[in-house]
């Protein structure tokens, strides 16, 4: 059983125990979020597609950890003109673990 769902404009597959990474959330180590915005649920075959949402439908996750990816440079410079720039970015992550899939 899986199930398709949008949160924060990015789209996920969930299935029960996956970790899942998500842009940085608000919430603490071991806190629980229910997402309500399933777009398809596949249990064995039988599958529901919403329209946008499947209605009654929600998958509960668990937050694990929050993290930084790796530094991504970014560097600017133009020709002849003495102008570089160095600029480093690091994403923040969230892991988060699904805990289950409830249908309607």
């Amino acid at each position: 059983m899986y199930a398709l769902v949008e949160y924060k404009g990015k789209q996920f597959k969930a299935e029960k125990g996956v970790i899942l990474q998500m842009d940085k959330l608000d919430l603490e180590k071991g806190a629980a979020l229910d997402i309500d915005t399933v777009i398809l649920v596949n249990n064995d075959g039988n599958i529901s597609i919403g329209a946008p949402y499947v209605k009654g439908a929600s998958v509960k996750v668990v937050v694990e950890d929050t993290f930084k990816d790796k530094k991504v440079i970014v560097y600017k410079y133009k020709s002849k003109k003495d102008y570089h720039r160095t600029i480093g970015h690091r994403q923040q992550y969230t892991n988060v673990r699904v805990e289950d899939i409830v249908t309607a």
